[in-house]
């Protein structure tokens, strides 16, 4: 690599969540200054987008926001055109955000339209891109922290090892739920009543996936202090393929047991589990932890 990488962020069918959410990177002055930014939607760059389109600079890294759709154009070029034109000098294509991995919620109003992993909800591998090349770092909108960390390992020339779905597993290999605050809650059945409290379990009632979303969330925590579930709202699974669903806010049970139960346990060995920890009650758990004022060793 040369001593600075030279960035091209190029952006399909974007909300712009990803450019913005990447400015909160807690070191972003000291990265910045290893990095040449051939374009960027939003910082000062070498290129307007219209000299890139149109001249295709050599970049050793593109990284691409939004869904793609071959016939969608950026300053009057197709994504087919761009990327077929940029890919060739690059080293890293980086998929940056679930829309540029799997389509995201830029797919749900246009079908035709998907990520640079998979071309539609069947998980079909899209062929325009090489994926040799191709890392993926999906999340609605990523964490800053998430793209930083890949940015150095290329820059130190550091080996980023891949999971199947071309995912850092350094940053995916955990899940949501490992990390969280709520995890003596989950083990011993406790719901959460309502948002944004500090206790209980979202799990349950309240719709979270983070027993079976692949994440750091709870690891790199956001703006380096707090994640969804630490405030007391579910996480939404937003880094995986089937993101977005509906009712977000709610558990779809069966007999008030989770449809869909955590990763890696079979249902009814979870259930076993549950339904032996559902018959203790843990007094400490049961109310606000600011009031609980009993040596714990009587519960």
């Amino acid at each position: 690599m040369h001593s600075k990488l030279k960035i091209l962020w190029l952006q399909g069918i974007t909300c712009n969540g990803n450019a913005h959410s990447f400015l909160n990177h807690p070191r972003l002055q000291t990265l910045l200054e290893r990095l040449e930014l051939l374009y960027h939607p939003l910082l000062p760059s070498t290129y307007s987008l219209e000299e890139v389109v149109n001249t295709f600079p050599q970049a050793d890294i593109i990284i691409f926001e939004g869904a793609y759709k071959a016939n969608f154009k950026r300053a009057g070029v197709t994504l087919e055109t761009i990327l077929l034109g940029l890919q060739t000098h690059a080293s890293y294509i980086i998929a940056t955000g679930t829309c540029a991995a799997y389509g995201g919620i830029m797919q749900l109003s246009d079908p035709q339209s998907s990520g640079l992993i998979y071309n539609n909800n069947n998980k079909q591998l899209l062929e325009l891109i090489d994926k040799q090349k191709l890392i993926s770092i999906p999340g609605c909108p990523i964490h800053p922290e998430w793209l930083g960390y890949v940015l150095e390992m290329i820059l130190y020339n550091k080996k980023i090892p891949l999971d199947d779905e071309l995912r850092p597993q350094e940053l995916f290999a955990p899940l949501t739920h490992h990390g969280c605050d709520r995890n003596e809650y989950f083990e011993w059945k406790v719901d959460a009543k309502k948002f944004g409290e500090k206790e209980g379990c979202l799990y349950y009632e309240q719709g979270c996936r983070g027993v079976m979303t692949h994440s750091s969330c709870n690891k790199i925590l956001w703006n380096e202090v707090s994640s969804k579930t630490k405030a007391g709202t579910p996480c939404f699974g937003c880094t995986e393929s089937d993101f977005p669903r509906s009712n977000m806010f709610q558990t779809k049970t069966n007999m008030s047991i989770p449809e869909e139960v955590p990763l890696g346990i079979g249902k009814k060995a979870y259930l076993t589990i549950a339904g032996i920890a559902k018959t203790f009650h843990i007094k400490r758990l049961e109310g606000k932890l600011i009031d609980y004022k009993k040596d714990h060793r009587k519960d």
